[in-house]
């Protein structure tokens, strides 16, 4: 679609990892030395980290979890469903858009340490939002999720995890 190629171009994006397209637009200067840090971080984090995040319904964000709170803000497009799998083993699903009459929210928080994925709700369309991830975002902290182990971990929510994994 021509219009998400435009959204490619302007903002820069690049493929990501877990599927989509993103561009960090935000590093904080300030850097938490890891002594300061709670949980298992390797090294220094900077305080905070923001990228733009573009899906398309042909594609969807993969499960994967990071160990730190990430906080989505809706820009356009359709609504985008976050999917996530708490430390608990429940399930569930949050509409992130502009439609906050049907319960949608421009902005949701994903804790950390859950298994997360994402899904453009409409077909043939785009989501285009921004995360923001505090402490900063560093691959070090980013965890994909391999199909069988979470298949493993979380049985009852095999439907979803087949849909929201590759192999």
């Amino acid at each position: 679609m021509k219009e998400i190629e435009s959204i490619i171009a302007s903002l820069e994006l690049q493929a990501h990892p877990e599927g989509g397209y993103f561009k960090e637009t935000y590093r904080s200067k300030e850097v938490i030395n890891q002594s300061a840090l709670e949980g298992d971080f390797s090294g220094d984090r900077n305080y905070c980290t923001g990228i733009y995040f573009l899906l398309t319904s042909d594609n969807f964000s993969a499960f994967h979890r990071i160990k730190q709170d990430e906080m989505w803000h809706f820009y356009s497009g359709s609504a985008l469903y976050v999917h996530i799998i708490d430390k608990d083993g429940n399930y569930s699903k949050t509409e992130v858009g502009m439609d906050l009459e049907n319960g949608q929210k421009p902005q949701f928080v994903v804790p950390a340490g859950c298994w997360f994925a994402s899904s453009v709700k409409d077909k043939n369309s785009h989501s285009l939002v921004g995360c923001t991830v505090a402490p900063g975002f560093d691959f070090q902290d980013f965890e994909l999720a391999q199909q069988e182990q979470l298949l493993k971990e979380c049985p009852i929510h095999t439907e979803i995890i087949k849909s929201l994994t590759r192999q």
